[in-house]
């Protein structure tokens, strides 16, 4: 499988990567399968998060025997130095390793102050001087924050969302980080699960040669998709590029990232939660379509719907992508109202 220099990190990472946010939803024997099948199909890149619950053990369950051939990144949303590492240690012992080779700021809405003694960034230094961590990277959902993350010189990676539907704003900081000689992460290059054709998303993403796509696995099967693009390795050509083209009219501007900026909500709706049903296209062997998916479940079974909205606007103020929240909650509200299920 193709490998790529994360930056100046020097780490060789597998273009195919694996997002293991998804673990978390398996049970432990089904997680470890997954992982096994991931590592034996040529995947050596894993990623994952302190907030990912038992993500990590599950890591450490699987590919503890196989530690000095993979690379493993994890994170941490705290912002104080002695919550940073109790985070790195538990890290640790969960995955079962003496060295996390990448460590993430997870979301940052700032860049960390490098000068704060009892600050993140002390504490990510600290731990690498013990040899914890490796090499030091962060997280956001927000463009300028990232843009700024870049131009500090602080960070040997980002990871930010990427796909095909991304605007040029987001599409320019693979080329930022190029010219910093950092390594670029990109998360949800599904777009939430916007989007489903697999040879589509890896041919985008072949054509950024400094770019790692850490795609999200639950199932065998979706392992399986990954790994059958990763040999036939697809490059854009016209049908693809046409693909994409109607892709990103149709769905371009607004989809949510789940950063979850926009809460908490005054009234008590769980605005993430309603979008990643809106947002996700299912197929007609499960419902109709995705607002028959969101009237069937998120908006009757959720105790915080989109009908509690009570159009304050507070939610749009703070979402990085400009979405129309309370236009889409009300749309979702009328569908409620006339469900086609």
């Amino acid at each position: 499988m193709q490998k790529i220099r994360l930056g100046r990190t020097g780490l060789m990472v597998t273009k195919t990567a694996m997002g293991c946010l998804p673990v978390q939803r398996c049970n432990d024997e089904a997680a470890i399968e997954l992982l096994r099948a991931a590592y034996d199909g040529g995947i050596n890149y894993f990623d994952t998060a302190n907030a990912y619950s038992d993500s990590e053990k599950k890591i450490g369950l699987a590919l503890s025997d196989v530690r000095d051939k993979i690379i493993i990144s994890t994170k941490s949303a705290a912002r104080d130095k002695e919550t940073v590492l109790k985070h790195i240690e538990n890290s640790l012992r969960m995955m079962k390793t003496d060295y996390i080779d990448l460590f993430q700021f997870h979301q940052v809405t700032e860049v960390p102050d490098p000068n704060d003694p009892n600050g993140a960034y002390a504490a990510a230094l600290e731990a690498k001087e013990h040899g914890w961590i490796r090499h030091i990277g962060v997280t956001s959902h927000r463009v300028d924050i990232a843009e700024q993350c870049i131009a500090s010189g602080l960070f040997e990676t980002l990871q930010f969302p990427f796909s095909y539907i991304s605007d040029e704003r987001d599409l320019a900081l693979a080329d930022k980080c190029r010219e910093a000689d950092m390594g670029f992460i990109a998360m949800k290059g599904l777009a939430g699960g916007m989007l489903t054709n697999v040879r589509a998303c890896h041919a985008f993403m072949k054509q950024y040669d400094n770019v790692v796509p850490i795609w999200g696995m639950q199932r065998m099967e979706e392992l399986r998709q990954w790994l059958d693009a990763a040999e036939e390795d697809p490059s854009m050509d016209e049908e693809l590029s046409e693909f994409i083209r109607k892709e990103r009219q149709e769905l371009a501007g607004s989809f949510c990232r789940s950063c979850g900026y926009c809460m908490p909500c005054p009234h008590g709706v769980d605005i993430p939660t309603c979008f990643a049903a809106y947002n996700t296209r299912y197929t007609d062997s499960f419902y109709s379509g995705m607002k028959a998916y969101i009237m069937c479940t998120t908006l009757k079974t959720n105790p915080t719907n989109a009908s509690k909205c009570r159009q304050c606007g507070k939610c749009e103020k703070h979402c990085p992508q400009g979405i129309p929240i309370r236009t889409m909650l009300k749309e979702a509200v009328r569908e409620l109202e006339t469900p086609k299920y």
